[in-house]
């Protein structure tokens, strides 16, 4: 008897430590690991890592590192376009995970957001293999993704319109966009690349602002790499930079669409988890208040201090996508509580988080437009967070971010929804120039013609430089812009300026010899900006002198823009890229990595080294 009850004994301390194992192995840990290419060992970013029969997942950063919370026993889905797909069980909680080139993979499936999708049920062209190269299929579904068309500036002659203006630009949306097209395989349509959001998605290391001035102006001059006879001028514009104790207190409104179309892995719910990030980053004077459109309009929060993060971030995991998309009444009730909440002299503003797909009351961009320009003088800014594929509305959420006094980013993964939200909090949310311009009066006498890159949605009038009326682009704190002119200088010969017949009633040439200055001086730039709370603009002005610096002697700066805007023209397939090539551009990005603070430099290679295989 007594053998017996110690048999159940032993029997039941058995049975107790199996299920303790059990269930200590069915526990979810934090698993992180790093991904990197088995050929060379560089690091992997946007590598798309997810948990097997589930919806689970993650992206890999720049440096290829990334985190999730796994159970041991689980196996991880490692993909990436170019390279063999693979199954990774989990077996501790630290890896390193090497992917190898692959070729057949590419046949039957492409990479999209957090799930691996088979390329029939694939929104827009698919990869295939020739030889050692990849190419794209004509294979096109139910795309409905939109853009704004647009057509490159042109060269103009600096005798005949020698004044340039535009506003400036501090989106990086198009660049993000871009990553995703190519991370699934395919080349982005000609539309969605908008080079000046390309250049601004970098950080640059341009000298902090000195005195009064919230921002600073640096300029640099060499050659155009993809025409040696053309001159290339750099403009580097750096707003101040503000610690974080010192930002001013934010009213902020989380404007949600939890339409439909948000359901996908890649919308709503990484939608939620970027808003979480920034509700983490607050602080206690900070408040938030949210709302959802979809058939209707809801105030889900009203206007709460950020002392109570745990009740903010409980309403937005409780979001779920359904029905149409009211935006346009959603936009309105929007501006109404954050009206009603505003806090002087602090930073008031709307994020909008939405596919840009609306459909239900006002839609249209134009109507978007007049609504939005009814509130530009109410102090509060609009931030447009675009998330999603396939019915992209690109074109209405631009239209927004410009005419609301505001900012655009797309978001494409986690690491991007950190780098806009945390990383770049200040640069993000915190204006501290508004209705900023810039104005370049180039030198005939040392500049035949010249044409400026990108920025073809912000050009300004002439006149419209000095009218304070006038909107303009926002810096935020931190916040960077650059911009580029290609230069025909004086008695270089080139067929890109087109043939005109002489003037029947003018007198070209006496008018030229007689205006023509002998200053060396090759342009003059003029910047105008506002204070955030003021509606009178300050100018800056400084003249640049080209002292024919060669591209082997120019900046990290210089020679990382060019490359970038290099690339933009190849995606294009600009008339103006010469005879410029992938492999142009790799070997000028390479010499330009040593201030890459973020990794964002490497990653734009291995994006170019991509995009080439798909040609």
């Amino acid at each position: 008897m007594r053998t017996y009850h110690l048999f159940q004994k032993i029997t039941f301390i058995v049975s107790l430590l199996v299920s303790l194992s059990l269930l200590a192995s069915a526990q979810k840990s934090l698993v992180t690991g790093k991904v990197i290419t088995a050929k060379d060992g560089q690091p992997l970013p946007g590598v798309t890592i997810i948990i097997k029969n589930t919806s689970i997942g993650t992206v890999s950063n720049v440096s290829g590192e990334f985190s999730i919370q796994a159970q041991i026993g689980d196996t991880l889905v490692f993909s990436f376009i170019g390279l063999q797909t693979r199954l990774v069980k989990v077996e501790k909680t630290k890896l390193l995970v090497k992917l190898h080139g692959d070729q057949n993979q590419l046949e039957e499936v492409v990479v999209s957001g957090y799930h691996t999708v088979k390329k029939e049920a694939f929104v827009g062209s698919c990869v295939t293999v020739k030889g050692n190269s990849l190419q794209r299929r004509a294979d096109y579904y139910s795309n409905t993704e939109e853009y704004n068309s647009f057509s490159q500036n042109q060269f103009r002659k600096a005798l005949d319109a020698p004044l340039s203006t535009f506003s400036i630009d501090v989106d990086v949306a198009s660049y993000s966009n871009m990553r995703r097209f190519i991370n699934n395989g395919q080349i982005p349509p000609a539309d969605a690349i908008r080079t000046e959001e390309l250049l601004n998605y970098f950080t640059y290391d341009y000298p902090a602002p000195r005195g009064n001035d919230p921002v600073s102006i640096t300029t640099e001059v060499s050659a155009a790499p993809w025409n040696p006879q053309h001159r290339l001028v750099h403009i580097g514009i750096k707003a101040k930079e503000i610690a974080m104790e010192n930002l001013p207190a934010s009213n902020l409104v989380f404007l949600i669409d939890v339409s439909g179309s948000m359901s996908d892995p890649n919308k709503l719910p990484l939608l939620k988890s970027s808003l979480k990030m920034l509700v983490q980053k607050l602080r206690p004077q900070d408040r938030v208040a949210i709302v959802t459109y979809a058939n209707h309009t809801k105030e889900l929060l009203p206007s709460t201090s950020c002392e109570n993060k745990q009740k903010i971030i409980s309403v937005i995991e409780s979001l779920y996508a359904s029905g149409g998309t009211a935006g346009g009444d959603g936009i309105q009730r929007a501006y109404r509580i954050a009206e009603a909440s505003f806090i002087k002299n602090g930073n008031n503003r709307i994020i909008l988080a939405t596919d840009g797909d609306f459909n239900i009351g006002l839609s249209s961009p134009q109507e978007l437009e007049k609504l939005i320009e009814t509130k530009r003088s109410s102090g509060i800014y609009l931030t447009v967070l675009g998330f999603g594929m396939g019915n992209y509305k690109d074109n209405r959420v631009q239209t927004l971010a410009e005419k609301g006094n505001g900012n655009h980013a797309y978001i494409d993964n986690l690491t991007e929804a950190k780098k806009v939200l945390v990383s770049e909090f200040g640069g993000t949310l915190f204006t501290v120039a508004k209705d900023v311009k810039i104005q370049v009066e180039f030198n005939p006498a040392k500049v035949q013609a010249y044409r400026l890159i990108g920025y073809e949605s912000r050009l300004l009038e002439d006149k419209d430089f000095n009218d304070d009326t006038k909107d303009a682009g926002e810096m935020g704190a931190g916040h960077s812009v650059t911009a580029l002119y290609e230069v025909i200088p004086v008695g270089v010969k080139s067929n890109l300026l087109g043939d005109i017949d002489p003037l029947k009633y003018q007198k070209t040439e006496k008018k030229e010899k007689k205006s023509l200055t002998d200053s060396p001086e090759l342009l003059t730039l003029k910047l105008r900006y506002k204070q955030p709370d003021s509606d009178k603009s300050s100018k800056m002005e400084v003249a640049v002198i080209d002292k024919n610096t060669s591209l082997n002697n120019v900046s990290e700066n210089f020679r990382f823009s060019a490359a970038v805007a290099g690339f933009g023209m190849l995606l294009q397939d600009s008339k103006y890229k010469n005879d410029l090539t992938y492999d142009d551009i790799i070997h000028l990005a390479r010499e330009a990595t040593q201030y890459d603070p973020e990794g964002y430099r490497k990653e734009f290679i291995r994006l170019v080294e991509s995009a080439a295989l798909l040609k």
